[in-house]
């Protein structure tokens, strides 16, 4: 795929009618918006669109409507906050695009904004319909994705309008698509991926993917378990993945042969029973990896593999990370995640974490602001570190 895309700023938009896809995919509690940060996140593209006489029409979707009209996933609360953000009225139209929609966005003033309804309250939205692209593209004169999170689904709103319009990125799009795109492409060296999370098969083909690419790669997780089950190590109760055993070996096989350095935790911190609740204390020790008790279950990386993963992070120029190290809820058993975050944060190279749990405990951890990019899309990112083309990117305008 190439990651080499036109933006905002490679095309004429005074006067001319723009839709912009956004991810206003917002948390919300008793119809409120709990936190604001995905639209936050737009202001600079949508402001850069004002600012140079645009007519912005603005879409998302909210929650999985399926095709039904659910009051409670109308997007009207993100135009009252946007309208706040931005010190303007936000138009809302009452529909998609029925007679409102198209009236209000025939109206538009250059400088004027508006948000269509949640697209998915549209059964075509999710199946890419062409007749929906179509009446989508025809509310507007040129297309611009900034919805990193929802570029790897071929919907209409994300990929099929820029089948009948001119598409160029915004600004997140844009910054996701060039750092993460150098980095898989033309990484500065030595390369190291950390992987985490739950299962094996979440990230077969990342690992497969990253294999091709990094010097080293660094597991950890409840996912390292089965890695440890392949080289003969016993487990314990911990999480294991038993069908993808032989693919471990594979994996293990293959750094091997590529001279990649691939490193699983010497020692583990263990349990008798997974916390429940998840907060709740828990007798916990740190073991061997090699020899996991029988009765216990590992939770966490123990204080060698913090120290050793820590190590190769700091040493490194470009550092991926996607996925925690433990069950990162619990405080007890959050130091692996934090120890890496920590070395991201302490490291002077590209430092790119992947959505999802990494991204949230960089967050809550506070180290937010010492990485170089953290990913707004959890599913997209991953599909990016497998080496999928996306199509919400796939179908923007090649720069020249």
């Amino acid at each position: 795929m190439n990651y080499n895309k036109k933006s905002v700023e490679s095309i004429d938009v005074k006067g001319k009618r723009v839709l912009c896809r956004c991810d206003f995919n917002v948390p919300t509690k008793g119809g409120k918006i709990t936190s604001d940060k995905r639209i936050v996140a737009a202001l600079p593209t949508i402001e850069y669109l004002m600012k140079h006489g645009a007519k912005v029409i603005l879409c998302s979707h909210m929650g999985k409507p399926k095709g039904e009209w659910k009051p409670e996933l109308s997007l009207k609360i993100v135009a009252d906050r946007l309208s706040e953000l931005l010190g303007k009225e936000v138009i809302m139209a009452a529909d998609v695009v029925g007679e409102d929609a198209k009236a209000k966005a025939a109206a538009l003033q250059e400088g004027d904004v508006m948000l269509l309804e949640n697209v998915r309250y549209i059964k075509g939205e999710t199946k890419n319909d062409p007749e929906l692209s179509k009446e989508l593209a025809s509310m507007a004169d040129i297309f611009v994705n900034d919805a990193f999170g929802t570029a790897h689904r071929a919907h209409s709103s994300t990929a099929g309008v820029a089948d009948y319009l001119p598409a160029v990125c915004g600004y997140l799009v844009q910054k996701e698509v060039s750092i993460m795109g150098k980095a898989l492409a033309d990484p500065a060296r030595p390369f190291v991926a950390i992987l985490g999370g739950a299962k094996v098969s979440d990230k077969l083909n990342v690992i497969n993917n990253l294999l091709e690419k990094v010097d080293t790669l660094i597991i950890g997780g409840g996912m390292a378990f089965t890695f440890l089950a392949a080289k003969g190590y016993d487990t314990g109760k911990s999480l294991l993945d038993t069908e993808k055993l032989d693919y471990c070996r594979e994996m293990l096989k293959k750094a091997e042969e590529k001279g990649v350095k691939l490193l699983l935790p010497v020692d583990t911190v263990v349990a008798s029973a997974f916390p429940s609740p998840i907060d709740a204390e828990i007798e916990v020790k740190t073991v061997d990896s090699a020899s996991i008790p029988a009765d216990m279950m590992g939770l966490d990386i123990g204080e060698k593999a913090r120290a050793e993963f820590a190590e190769a992070a700091k040493t490194a120029k470009t550092v991926v990370w996607n996925g925690p190290m433990g069950v990162f809820e619990n405080p007890t058993l959050a130091q692996g995640t934090i120890a890496v975050a920590q070395a991201l944060a302490d490291s002077d190279a590209v430092t790119i974490v992947g959505g999802g749990d990494s991204a949230a405990a960089c967050e809550q951890l506070g180290f937010a602001r010492e990485i170089t990019h953290i990913s707004t899309g959890g599913g997209a990112s991953l599909e990016f570190l497998e080496g999928l083309e996306l199509p919400g990117i796939a179908c923007l305008q090649d720069a020249e």
